[in-house]
């Protein structure tokens, strides 16, 4: 006889499936609280968790039924307490039960009785089932059923804790590494200190979640507060900690990072001191920012937003992130320290550009130009003063200066107006304020800002023991383009300015004195040699004189040589398919039309073959019907042969397309080809490069002084840096019709082709290359530039 199932009994596998297709805690709670809910009519069913062991409470996580639970419960209290001492199946009927001890349940029906299952993991409670029943009490069959939902349910809620446990820790991994990356790429954005100094702080407040960030950077032998972001009354910027005075000179001491959880901690009360309790910090953590086992500075986060006390991980985060910023410091150490040596080169060479030289527009060309190397002005200008008399003498950018003219009428007036102060004058407009002391300064410098569109004027005396030389001025679109740095620059200038433009305007009054003298020297000499020794000086002068005229020797022309980029093919299909077969590899040698790779050829190979077969057959028709004397059926098939006998034609030509070739001779370029096999290309997409080093293109530089010597065939030597021992030989193929500005003078380029089999020579090698443009007199090669000088000199004083 077989055995009467329960009208209780739970159907397993539908339970156990149900559980299974869900993943995570809250849905296989909700699938056991339907359960329980079905054991039994007018019952409710509510499933709870224990999340946290250490710190237990009950969680509410699914209900079924007519019952309203709070979100959390507290522990040992009520029937739920009693679950939690006992860890065992627990059944209240209405007679043992007060209101208190289910206050957790929010029903205004009447109770009949209460039952709860716990949820255990190696007899360890994670949570319990409670069911509830209004209107009868439990039998021993629905206990049972109750009990065997529960078996089912524990481990599957327990492995659904588990899942989220780990896909949560994960997520929170991933959030981490994507934060720091986040700010590696912030920080290494930008290199500025001051730009820099300001992202540190504003994200590390946004990753660490506090009230404030405070920067110390070390300063000499202290810390000093460099930026802040967020709230802090107790610090203020620019306030100094000598080491193991407050919390970042005691990380300046040791080195430890300082964590602080405690809002009695004397530290924190000293630092609270004076200041209102809602401004208090209770809480801080602090590290330090090395850089090669050297101390740069110290980060202190405070107070975290959510109002709890920094804990360890805290820490460790502000420890990492304290690594990346160190990095993106130290890069913007680097600068700075680049920059001041850069600032001092160019003093150096600018000192000795202006104290090497008595041309008085040398010296003014280079004192207007020079310095905009390494201070940012849009334009600088130099007024002279010779006899009271003033003279606007040089400006930024222009060779030939006309006072006159209307963009530089404003600029003379100005700095005229300067000229009458005896310091220097420094005018900036921000937001359309000019912050200068005297009405009558703003209102000119509000017109000739609004003319001129500057926005910053600084100009400052060129003085020295006998009196004034003139003035220097500089003017920018920023209101803020000098820095401290740049206006000691402008000091030290100004003083060597003052002195070259003196010795300058000196020697202008005796413009041959430097000729005239060593001219008069020599022939002292000469006349006092004997007879005999001037012989030979003439004979001498003579012998050379003849070398010089008589001797004809080759001109060569030279300049810079830089080889210009190999002729190369991009290989492209025209048709769409997928690679079958690559025949070659990066560095091949291959040859003009050679197959190098095929694309997937089955279908177009069909259909030549369906092609191919028509046409034969539309021919045996054709010939069938001329047998039998069918004029008519014979055309019919001779139109159908020639048909398919175009249609056969165009098929092979599109199989031949499927053959990639190469377009040229030269080498395979392109890195890893041979793994293009099954990649689908589309019609113009580029498979692969072949480029021709069999022979090299070099472009000799010039100058425009020789320029007009360049013939196409010229003879051409190139020695590339590369190969300093070797010397490449070619000729001039082309002469580039336009000159370009290369530095300080204008130049055009002479193409030299040079035969290049061993492919040695590469695009991008410089070196120095020379062209033979003829046959001249050993005095006009050896002399010509010091001859064309001399010429142009005469040309612009005479006019011949």
């Amino acid at each position: 006889m077989a055995t009467q199932r329960s009208k209780f009994a739970v159907p397993v596998a539908e339970f156990a499936t149900a559980l299974l297709a869900r993943q995570e805690v809250g849905p296989r709670a909700r699938v056991t609280a339907d359960q329980v809910a079905q054991l039994l009519p007018g019952t409710a069913a509510v499933v709870y968790i224990v999340e946290d062991l250490d710190n237990p409470v009950w969680t509410r996580i699914a209900i079924a039924g007519e019952v309203e639970v709070g979100a959390t419960t507290e522990f040992h209290t009520g029937t739920l307490g009693t679950v939690a001492r006992n860890k065992r199946l627990t059944v209240f009927e209405q007679d043992d039960l007060q209101r208190e001890d289910y206050a957790h349940l929010d029903t205004r029906r009447t109770v009949t009785a209460l039952a709860y299952v716990p949820l255990l993991v190696d007899e360890v409670l994670f949570g319990a089932v409670e069911m509830v029943s209004y209107e009868q009490p439990f039998s021993e069959e629905v206990l049972e059923a109750l009990q065997e939902i529960a078996g089912l349910a524990s481990p599957a809620i327990a492995a659904a804790r588990a899942y989220e446990s780990e896909r949560n820790a994960a997520l929170h991994s991933i959030s981490r590494v994507t934060q720091m990356y986040d700010l590696e790429k912030v920080f290494n954005s930008t290199i500025e200190m001051d730009e820099l100094l300001g992202t540190i702080a504003k994200k590390f407040q946004e990753v660490m979640g506090v009230q404030c960030i405070n920067l110390w950077m070390v300063n000499n032998d202290t810390l000093e507060l460099m930026r802040s972001a967020g709230f802090d009354p107790t610090v203020s910027a620019g306030m100094v900690q000598k080491p193991g005075e407050g919390i970042a000179g005691d990380i300046s001491d040791n080195g430890q990072p300082v964590l602080i959880d405690d809002p009695a901690d004397e530290r924190l009360q000293t630092r609270n001191r004076g200041h209102d309790e809602d401004e208090a910090i209770f809480s801080i953590v602090a590290s330090a920012l090395m850089e090669h086992e050297s101390l740069v500075g110290v980060v202190e986060a405070v107070n975290r937003l959510d109002g709890e006390p920094f804990d360890e991980d805290d820490q460790f985060l502000l420890t990492n992130i304290c690594e990346t910023a160190s990095n993106a410091l130290r890069n913007a150490s680097l600068l700075m320290a680049e920059r001041k040596v850069e600032i001092l080169e160019m003093l150096v060479t600018i000192s000795h550009e202006i104290t090497s030289t008595l041309n008085l527009e040398r010296v003014l060309q280079t004192i207007v130009n020079a310095p905009q190397a390494v201070i940012p002005y849009e334009r600088a200008a130099v007024a002279l003063e010779q006899g009271g008399r003033y003279k606007l003498s040089a400006v930024t950018g222009v060779t030939q200066v006309d006072a006159d003219s209307p963009e530089i009428t404003p600029l003379n007036d100005v700095l005229r107006w300067a000229m009458l102060s005896e310091g220097v004058v420094h005018v900036r407009q921000h937001d359309g304020e000019i912050d200068a002391a005297r009405e009558e300064t703003r209102a000119k410098f509000q017109s000739y800002f609004e003319t001129s569109g500057m926005r910053a004027f600084y100009a400052i005396p060129l003085t020295d023991d006998a009196g004034r030389v003139g003035i220097l001025g500089l003017e920018s679109a920023n209101p803020d383009f000098l820095s401290t740095a740049h206006v000691e620059i402008l000091q030290v200038l100004a003083a060597q300015a003052t002195v070259a433009l003196r010795n300058a305007q000196m020697y202008k009054q005796v413009p041959f004195i430097s000729v005239l003298e060593p001219v008069l020297e020599k022939k002292r000499k000469f006349m006092a040699m004997g007879q005999r020794r001037r012989t030979l000086w003439i004979a001498g002068a003579a012998a050379t004189l003849i070398f010089l005229v008589g001797l004809p020797l080759p001109l060569r022309v030279e300049g810079d040589a830089v080889v210009a980029p190999v002729h190369s093919a991009h290989i492209q299909p025209e048709v769409e398919g997928v690679v079958s077969r690559v025949y070659v590899r990066e560095g091949d040698h291959v040859t003009r039309d050679q197959v190098i790779a095929e694309l997937a050829d089955w279908e177009a190979r069909s259909t030549f073959a369906q092609a191919q077969a028509k046409y034969q057959t539309a021919l045996l028709q054709m010939n069938r019907s001329l047998a039998a004397n069918d004029g008519s059926e014979a055309g019919v098939q001779r139109v159908q042969a020639d048909f398919w006998k175009s249609e056969a034609a165009r098929d092979q030509e599109l199989l031949e397309k499927m053959r990639l070739r190469s377009p040229i001779d030269g080498l395979v370029a392109t890195p890893q080809v041979e793994n293009m096999v099954g990649r689908r290309l589309q019609q113009g997409d580029s498979f692969a490069e072949v480029v021709d080093t069999s022979r090299a293109v070099v472009d000799v530089a010039v100058d425009d002084a020789d320029s007009g010597l360049l013939r196409a065939g010229s003879h051409a030597y190139i020695k590339l840096n590369s190969f300093p021992t070797r010397i490449f030989r070619g000729d001039v193929t082309v002469v580039s019709p336009r000159g370009i500005i290369q530095g300080d003078s204008r130049v055009f380029f002479a193409r030299v082709a040079i035969p290049n089999s061993d492919g040695a020579i590469r695009a991008g090698m410089e070196g120095r290359g020379k062209v033979r443009v003829g046959w001249y007199p050993a005095g006009y090669v050896l002399f010509r530039k010091l001859f064309l000088w001399i010429y142009s000199r005469a040309w612009s004083w005479l006019g011949i």
